[in-house]
């Protein structure tokens, strides 16, 4: 059963990245991965869990998974929120705030643009949230699909750079940053540098790559041609700004009250619901709904939120089953360079996710081996939130982005694996020379 936990693993992400060949939905693969991994882990807990009677394995397996559903249900509850905020924002047309500014029409400088935009985004928001709201930017703005994945790309790479270099970024930064393994003040100086240079890099590629202007898409309301739900100008702002607000609220809100980001989140939602609720109370059944919370959250993502549970249910059981304390003391027993590990753990994270790889590595190494701000602690922060970008499961913006936009995951393997990891590497090399 140890055995075949990992032969499952192994083929349901095949099973995930050959979604369009072998023409099933990669959700039903992530759902019945995440499933098997669980079962094959309680079928075997004599072989796994030896030194636990059968009676106590049952119950510590079920523990574990209660413990981990709860944990990924911050995440999910998380996205729904956060998808739901720009939804409304975008049913009242506020993206065109910013989609009417930009009058860049050359890819290479609207790329440029974009990315800045998303890599100084996510350091203030997360990767997360500002995949989600760089993605409903993108959809206003680009109409041809090649050029809405390359976008969409290098959203996900600049969003998960500009969350490593700073403490509220990523939910990686933020462990290290709550367990005091690093400062706030000394992981945006000594990351930021690195960050810049894993997006420079990618950045510079797919710009010479790009030729041509943008054809741009027209919003919905105006595609139709429905002006009887369109939101008025005030209404627009105030729900966009609103929106923003609470949006950007969500870090302060967790360093305030020291409860999850979702419950921030779920916050945010809440205020914004009832603002929706009092603009249009005038207004009849069709218009209202077509701009209140009741009404856009039937235009969220399922199956991506369904993608993001299978695909953490089976990462979750690898963690349970000692799987990733044993993979990580593997590394440590036979790499002793920082860099050798830390970069490896990098790019695992593309493939496992990078939460339970980091948590590995504290719970390995104390405080006395490696102090505050060592440089080990500094290049797992940057390492595990840059290296998921080199697949496109590999971190939160990537799946969320992948989920938006129906992206191809072999499509980016071929187009944008390489240079991603070709960022990476550059990124702690940068790092390597400064220190």
């Amino acid at each position: 059963m140890y055995l075949a936990i990992i032969v499952v693993f192994v083929i349901g992400y095949l099973g995930i990245a050959l979604e369009h060949s072998i023409k099933i939905n990669k959700t039903a693969s992530a759902l019945l991965l995440g499933v098997l991994c669980w079962t094959l882990l309680i079928l075997g807990t004599q072989t796994i869990f030896p030194s636990l009677n059968l009676v106590d394995s049952y119950s510590f397996i079920s523990e574990e998974l209660l413990t981990h559903i709860g944990e990924i249900a911050e995440i999910l509850f998380f996205l729904i929120g956060a998808m739901t905020i720009v939804e409304i924002m975008d049913a009242h047309e506020g993206f065109s705030i910013i989609t009417d500014r930009i009058k860049i029409k050359k890819k290479s400088s609207l790329l440029i643009a974009l990315t800045l935009i998303t890599f100084f985004l996510s350091a203030l928001l997360d990767n997360l949230t500002t995949s989600i709201v760089m993605a409903a930017v993108l959809r206003k703005m680009i109409k041809d699909k090649k050029d809405l994945w390359l976008f969409a790309s290098m959203v996900i790479i600049a969003a998960n750079a500009g969350g490593a270099w700073s403490p509220i970024g990523d939910v990686t930064t933020i462990m290290l940053w709550i367990g005091g393994q690093i400062t706030a003040s000394n992981i945006i100086t000594e990351i930021f540098i690195p960050s810049l240079v894993a997006v420079a890099i990618p950045l510079a590629i797919f710009s010479y790559r790009l030729n041509g202007d943008v054809e741009i898409t027209i919003s919905g309301s105006e595609s139709t041609g429905n002006q009887l739900n369109k939101a008025s100008r005030f209404e627009k702002y105030l729900v966009f700004f609103t929106g923003v607000f609470v949006l950007i609220f969500v870090p302060v809100f967790k360093t305030w009250t020291h409860l999850p980001p979702f419950m921030g989140v779920l916050f945010g939602l809440s205020v914004i619901w009832i603002l929706t609720e009092i603009l249009h109370k005038k207004k009849n059944d069709e218009s209202k709904k077509a701009l209140s919370i009741s009404g856009v959250i039937q235009r969220i993502d399922t199956p991506s939120i369904l993608f993001f549970l299978g695909i953490l249910m089976a990462v979750a059981a690898l963690q349970t089953g000692g799987y990733l304390t044993q993979l990580a003391g593997l590394l440590d027993a036979n790499f002793k360079s920082i860099y050798v590990v830390n970069t490896l753990i990098g790019l695992l994270s593309s493939v496992i996710d990078n939460v339970p790889m980091v948590a590995g590595a504290m719970g390995m190494y104390s405080m006395e081996t490696y102090p505050v701000d060592s440089a080990f602690w500094e290049l797992l922060a940057f390492c595990a939130g840059t290296g998921g970008s080199i697949l496109i499961i590999g971190s939160a913006a990537g799946v969320a982005i992948m989920g938006i936009f129906k992206m191809n995951f072999v499509w980016y393997l071929k187009k944008v694996s390489l240079v991603a990891l070709l960022g990476y590497l550059c990124g702690i090399l940068t790092y390597m020379v400064l220190n």
